[in-house]
């Protein structure tokens, strides 16, 4: 009774929230660098001070796949990787475990990547927009400071995981790096808007503007200039900005109907402690996307999270802060099954793997990424938010 439902407007607008602006940058440079090559090239640079010895193969793959991921989708990312990983496999002996460790390490480090800064992955961008229209903004710069560390220490530790479930028994692997930049003044445009861009945005507390506006610079230049043309706009992945825009339109229905404090009330959540409760969302954000889609995962929790957040429960824009990052780093954490996030899937896709190899070491990372996000919204993230 006395309800009003929301203007349709509400809803439509939010394809044109900030941060699927955000995103849709990411996207257009990520389509730019698979075109020209840039990927690959910035691959072949930065994994050749790793030598030959695999277990420093397997870190330099996977940093280099974590620095890309936090930049493009989790996704392309991961079917680039893989692409340079079937040779370096075929090198080695094939009864060498580390051979299921490098298929495993592209995975792993696209999905910790992927947390790193707003645009790595889609739950990241959930929370920012849910945040957001409680009146917090989310700096891209602040993000990297709350989500890096993070990202760094989980990327060392599933490399030394790797490293103890799969030795390697090959004692030298010999690359072939060839690395050798377009020069053409499509390749040169895309080379300057990406490095424009990544700067702009890493740089957004020194000179103010929103990385959702910096976001306009990679849409404008790489379409005007023609460096993406039309069928390269029809690729980019549209369906995970319309899912994105679902899950904040999700959030507003829950806010207005009613449901979401409906659900907060229905629970006694004064009764949990503050790092019970932080605990309770993260475990359960990482159970649910192991199994369903992170995003989906983000965009279900995080309304419900915000609620408890605004009702009392946890204090003041800093709680609706830390329970929101739980729940968002959480969902990166699903790396048992190959259903619970694309990189997975492609991994498994290529033959190399198999769900038994997947599971001990995504239980192992994935539990110990909760530990720590739990840890860090103690000690660390109330220091800096």
């Amino acid at each position: 009774a006395g309800y009003t439902p929301p203007p349709y407007a509400r809803f439509f607008g939010t394809l044109a929230s900030p941060i699927i602006i955000l995103f849709l940058g990411g996207f257009m440079l990520a389509a730019g660098a698979v075109k020209y090559n840039l990927d690959k090239n910035l691959t072949n640079i930065l994994l050749k001070p790793f030598g030959t010895k695999p277990m420093f193969i397997i870190l330099g793959l996977m940093l280099v796949t974590a620095m890309l991921s936090a930049f493009m989708s989790n996704t392309a990312t991961t079917a680039m990787m893989i692409t340079v990983i079937l040779p370096i496999i075929a090198k080695m002996e094939p009864g060498d475990p580390a051979r299921i460790g490098v298929a495993l390490s592209i995975p792993f480090a696209a999905n910790i990547g992927g947390i790193a800064t707003p645009i790595g992955t889609p739950p990241n961008a959930v929370v920012i927009a849910a945040l957001n229209q409680q009146g917090l903004d989310v700096a891209f710069s602040s993000w990297i400071f709350y989500a890096a560390p993070l990202a760094i220490v989980m990327l060392l530790f599933a490399w030394r995981v790797l490293l103890w479930l799969y030795p390697p028994a090959t004692s030298k692997v010999a690359l072939a790096l060839d690395s050798k930049l377009k020069k053409s003044p499509s390749a040169y445009i895309l080379y300057a808007t990406f490095a424009v861009t990544v700067i702009l945005w890493v740089t957004e507390n020194l000179h103010g503007i929103k990385s959702s506006m910096v976001a306009l610079l990679p849409i404008a230049v790489l379409t005007l200039t023609s460096v993406l043309d039309k069928n390269d706009i029809r690729k980019l992945p549209w369906e995970v900005l319309w899912l994105m825009a679902g899950g904040i339109a999700l959030g507003i229905s829950m806010e207005t109907t009613g449901l979401a404090e409906w659900m907060v009330s229905a629970i006694s959540w004064d009764k949990f402690g503050y790092l019970m409760l932080l605990g309770v969302f993260g475990a359960v954000a990482l159970t649910m996307s192991n199994f369903l889609s992170n995003t989906v995962t983000a965009a279900l929790l995080i309304p419900l999270a915000i609620s408890i957040a605004t009702s009392g429960v946890i204090e003041g824009p800093e709680g609706m802060m830390l329970i929101g990052l739980v729940v968002a780093l959480g969902c990166s954490f699903a790396m048992v099954l190959p259903i619970s996030t694309p990189p997975n899937a492609i991994a498994v896709s290529t033959g190399m793997l198999e769900t038994k190899h997947m599971i001990p070491a995504g239980l192992i990372v994935g539990i110990t990424g909760l530990i720590i996000i739990l840890l860090l919204s103690v000690f660390y993230w109330p220091l800096i938010i």
